[in-house]
């Protein structure tokens, strides 16, 4: 449960010390959909340490872990649109996204679809308001989300 709950907020702290750059005027189609992936991942990044965050509370609001498992579930079910062709560094030097997301096409499609099948989970328990059911699917989601990271992102410093 602890390494469950410090997932939410190590996700989070990454988006906060992430991208900080506007997007260029006239930017291609390709620079502004490695924009809006990360808009989209620092939502999902939002959503677990919400849901982490109200989980550490003697009382967990139902209503706000489902509502975050429904992010944490639309974000993971349209992941796999968020990587168009040429939308990795070349578009955006800051982008974490690695090459591999294209030429392991097949593995990347795997593991995201692995994800969005943890976040369904995750959403349809927190749905029906089994508190000790959410906290036990909160870290087979994450180690889902956590899936990529290795093969397809790329840390970037600064």
């Amino acid at each position: 449960m602890a390494v469950a709950l410090g997932i939410g907020a190590a996700i989070a702290a990454g988006g906060a010390f992430a991208h900080d750059d506007p997007m260029p005027k006239n930017a291609s189609a390709a620079t502004k959909a490695a924009y809006a992936r990360h808009q989209n991942f620092e939502n999902l990044g939002k959503a677990f340490k919400g849901l982490n965050d109200e989980l550490r509370k003697g009382s967990p609001d139902k209503a706000v872990l489902a509502s975050n498992a429904r992010a944490i579930n639309t974000a993971a079910t349209g992941l796999p649109t968020w990587f168009p062709r040429g939308s990795g560094v070349a578009a955006r030097p800051m982008s974490e996204a690695k090459n591999e997301i294209w030429s392991d096409a097949a593995g990347f499609t795997a593991k995201a679809a692995a994800f969005r099948t943890e976040a369904a989970k995750l959403n349809t328990i927190a749905a029906g308001g089994d508190i000790d059911a959410i906290k036990a699917q909160v870290r087979p989601t994450f180690m889902a989300c956590k899936g990529c990271h290795e093969t397809y992102r790329q840390e970037k410093k600064g």
